[in-house]
């Protein structure tokens, strides 16, 4: 196995963060990968595009404590596993459904 790397723009506050590593933990830990590390760092310049989309998303509400950050979540697994992993979370963080709606921690993935 390879070491792979998942990089997501997030804006969020601490309780955000928390969630978006445990889905991230959780879906390594049901596909076999192993993460060697996560970190996050403010990120404002590359994501602050999210704090916009989150006043449109949600008009009328504060972004209170929540901040542009990137998480860098470093794997050990197959190209294939990394791939599906990444979708697993993005499907978690922004799940479908028929009529239009927001997300909790809007996003962006690379």
């Amino acid at each position: 196995m390879r070491r792979r790397d998942l990089t997501f723009g997030l804006y969020a506050d601490a309780e955000g963060l928390a969630r978006v590593r445990s889905l991230v933990e959780e879906a390594a830990a049901s596909r076999g990968a192993r993460v060697t590390r996560m970190s996050e760092r403010p990120a404002a310049d590359a994501y602050d595009f999210l704090a916009a989309q989150w006043a449109v998303e949600h008009p009328g509400r504060s972004g209170g404590a929540r901040r542009p950050t990137e998480l860098r979540v470093h794997l050990r697994c197959s190209l294939r596993t990394r791939r599906s992993l990444r979708k697993a979370v993005i499907g978690a963080l922004c799940p479908p459904g028929p009529s239009p709606h927001t997300c909790d921690v809007p996003w962006a993935a690379a």
